[in-house]
């Protein structure tokens, strides 16, 4: 066994399964205490449940009738659906998620034994699987950047190894996993154009590539995702400080560094890499997606949390590997680090001891963010129970038929997505939901949709409520089958704010939907 990861490869392939298995472990569990939500799991899973069923992506989760597309440029979702339709569910994305982001690890483990041996490439392997942005991501619902982060590993690590050609393949299906990452394709092909020599091929294939990648993030922004979108247009483009660049540019530059949540992005972000690997040019690779989260107006991209870091690790700690092979410090491939002493005073010792600080800070940001983000979960006793508050929960969900139709507060939209047809139920079902006398309500009673005073108390309808009984099976025409909402639910103010979730809490209840679940704050309406 000792001697198998002496080898570069079961080494690199070993630890990649087990951090599989820990991100596996902690996005189920999870999934299990019903802490994902409806943005984004239960998108990305209506996307690809429609995709398995030979469909296209609509969501009904973004909106009757919401086109996926129209809203990130995704289309690799599609490479799941065959396994989704052999195993339908939320968890075989969970799962296809773990496998991917721990995929990171192989190409840059490798790398790094190459450098230096096994004991590096046990070190970088480990940066790479506890770094925080990929655990974030691995235990945040699911994201289509579940692709790039392997694709990324695998493209900054042939780089870094004088592979042009493998770097460009590799790099080339970024196009296909969302809209902005065609820029960090041109970015790899413009350091295969600078690196190759005048006139050669791969001078030629590093234009083509830079010359792609932001062709493709142009087409994908300025006309698929328009064609797609039921606004016709891209709907980001607010946020991404378009009008300063245009009228003020000196607003867009002094939005990149303030407010002072930003440094705390770049400086971990540098501190991941050792510092040292700012010295590497594959920390060019990082630009593209640093600049896009920078300048835009998004509070939630600038932060050190959810998905958005993901995609940085595997090139920051390429960065790292890079700039430490630099050195020098390494007596060769596959050799350990050249010990303090050998080297004798000299810039030979200077490169040893800039080597270890750089690994060393790279393991302090590990050792500092791992109690902070989600993988330790895995030793949280807490995290591992089920509270009596979860079983009612559950035992609510069971009393919902597969295939109906459900609108459903955020988290317990996530739980339903894969056996029923369900949307937010702050949002106006699809068609519309109306009584048979719609305009006609009870005798002082508000008009259907009027806004409630706020609360829904326990255990008894709203005033003017029509009572149960009083309209006929069949006789409300739209809306669905079920309402199901959980109202301590801490993520209902987003997607859906309270104050929507509770008005139309009441306008199905002032329609004849009947309670057939009422334990505080669970809530579980049926069609009359």
């Amino acid at each position: 066994m000792l001697h198998a990861l002496r080898r570069p490869r079961p080494l690199s392939w070993g630890l990649a399964g087990l951090f599989a298995a820990l991100y596996a472990c902690v996005a189920v569990n999870r999934h299990r205490r019903m802490l994902t939500q409806a943005y984004d799991l239960g998108i990305f899973e209506q996307a690809v449940r429609a995709y398995a069923h030979g469909e296209a992506p609509v969501v009904l989760l973004k909106g009757p009738g919401y086109q996926l597309l129209g809203d990130h440029f995704h289309p690799l979702l599609a490479v799941l659906a065959p396994l989704y339709r052999l195993f339908p569910g939320a968890v075989t994305l969970l799962l296809a998620q773990a496998v991917l982001m721990a995929l990171a690890v192989v190409p840059l483990a490798r790398w790094a034994f190459e450098v230096g041996g096994p004991r590096p490439a046990v070190l970088v392997g480990g940066l790479t699987g506890v770094s925080w942005g990929i655990v974030e991501a691995a235990a945040d619902d699911f994201h289509e950047i579940a692709f790039a982060v392997p694709l990324l590993a695998f493209a900054a690590t042939a780089l870094g190894r004088g592979r042009p050609v493998a770097a460009v393949l590799w790099a080339l299906p970024l196009v296909l996993v969302k809209e902005d990452l065609g820029l960090t394709v041109a970015v790899v092909g413009a350091l295969v154009f600078v690196r190759a020599g005048k006139g050669s091929g791969t001078r030629a294939l590093g234009f083509g590539a830079a010359v792609f990648g932001l062709a493709a993030t142009a087409l994908t922004v300025l006309v698929v995702l328009p064609s797609f979108n039921p606004d016709g247009g891209f709907d980001y483009w607010g946020q991404m400080g378009t009008r300063e660049a245009a009228g003020a540019p000196w607003e867009l530059a002094g939005r990149l560094v303030w407010p002072p949540l930003k440094w705390l992005l770049l400086a971990l972000a540098a501190a991941t890499a050792g510092f040292l690997g700012l010295r590497s040019p594959l920390v060019l690779l990082c630009v593209p997606t640093l600049g896009w989260r920078l300048a835009a107006d998004n509070s939630h991209y600038w932060g050190v949390s959810y998905h958005y870091s993901a995609v940085l690790m595997p090139l920051l700690l390429a960065a790292l590997v890079d700039a430490v092979r630099r050195t020098g410090a390494f007596d060769g491939p596959g050799r350990v680090l050249v010990r303090s002493r050998a080297a004798g005073p000299g810039p030979a010792l200077v490169a040893v001891r800039r080597a270890r600080r750089a690994l060393a800070v790279a393991g302090l940001v590990a050792l500092v963010t791992l109690p902070v983000y989600p993988l330790h979960e895995l030793v949280a006793p807490g995290a591992w129970g089920t509270s009596p508050r979860l079983e009612r929960a559950r035992a609510m969900l069971a009393r919902i038929p597969d295939g109906a139709t459900v609108a459903a507060s955020n988290r317990l939209a996530a739980q339903l997505a894969g056996r029923t047809t369900v949307g937010l139920v702050c949002r106006e079902p699809s068609p519309p939901v109306e009584s048979p006398a719609a305009g006609s309500p009870p005798n002082g009673s508000p008009a259907v949709g009027s806004p409630s005073n706020g609360s829904l108390p326990v255990g008894s309808p709203p005033v003017g409520a029509v009572p149960v009984g009083a309209v006929p099976a069949g006789a409300v025409r739209g809306g669905p089958d079920w309402v199901v909402v959980d109202l301590a639910d801490p993520s209902v103010q987003a997607p859906c704010a309270i104050a929507d979730t509770l008005r139309m809490l009441d306008r199905y209840e002032r329609l004849g939907y009947r309670r057939v679940v009422d334990d505080g704050d669970l809530r579980l309406l049926g069609r009359p």
